[in-house]
């Protein structure tokens, strides 16, 4: 039981660093080229690993080989995703 919650804690935290960190951190016409949508990196082979729950929003994690995004998923055709790595 306590891993489990260890477990989301950390993805929570996780999630929150790296939305700032890169999603957060692009705004409009200034957003780099290591900003995609969910629908982009699909397309490219990037799997989801991972979602969580961030107030109205959801947090998802994208990896393929070792390159991997946090994506802030609003609804099906609203999402924002950046770079991790």
């Amino acid at each position: 039981m306590m891993s489990r919650f260890a477990l989301a804690a950390s993805i929570t935290f996780l999630s929150s660093a790296a939305l700032a960190a890169t999603v957060g951190g692009t705004s409009g016409s200034n957003a780099t080229a290591s900003t995609s949508t969910m629908k982009e990196l699909l397309a490219q082979g990037y799997e989801i690993k991972a979602a969580v729950p961030n107030g109205g929003k959801f947090v998802i994690f994208m990896q393929k080989d070792q390159s991997a995004y946090a994506c802030e998923f609003v609804s099906v055709t609203n999402t924002k995703c950046g770079a991790i790595n």
